[in-house]
């Protein structure tokens, strides 16, 4: 089942990399008491998601801090070191998005986001979405409903949403 507004956020150990390789990182203490926006995508490197959904997020990052939000997670069912990489090449890193890997999509299992497409090649894939959640409870919820797009999970429909 998929997780709405309403709901509670599952504590999950995520990935980046950090000064001495991977490192573990708890959704829970991204999120508890705090107001943060978390974007998920299929792939680092695909293209609606490096040429369109990551660019919205850095477009309205200065907006959104004003409205209260205090991070923004870009999570993908990637390695951490491809998310290390992608963050650098799209600038996200740089304008403050943290990207985290969900490696095996045990996070996007349990909030019921994934999918499959094998003839592209994406196996347990996150649905495009983002949402806002403060101190781990679900607010707004935007999720993509046709692949290849970024209109409802953008981060312009994010701020048209606080």
């Amino acid at each position: 089942m998929s997780i709405s507004v309403g709901d509670r956020l599952p504590d999950a150990t995520l990935l980046r990399i950090g000064d001495n390789g991977p490192e573990q990182v708890s959704l829970a203490d991204k999120l508890s008491g705090r107001k943060v926006v978390i974007f998920a995508v299929p792939g680092a490197y695909t293209p609606t998601c490096h040429s369109a959904h990551v660019p919205s997020f850095i477009r309205t990052k200065d907006a959104l801090a004003e409205k209260g939000i205090d991070e923004i997670l870009c999570i993908s069912v990637n390695d951490p070191h491809v998310m290390k990489a992608w963050g650098n090449d799209t600038g996200a890193t740089e304008a403050g998005i943290t990207l985290l890997a969900d490696a095996d999509a045990s996070y996007s299992k349990a909030v019921g986001m994934t999918f499959s497409a094998p003839p592209a090649g994406l196996i347990d894939r996150s649905i495009r979405y983002a949402l806002m959640a403060e101190d781990g409870v679900v607010k707004i919820l935007h999720v993509e409903e046709a692949r290849g797009t970024c209109e409802m999970s953008g981060g312009e429909s994010m701020l048209a949403a606080l």
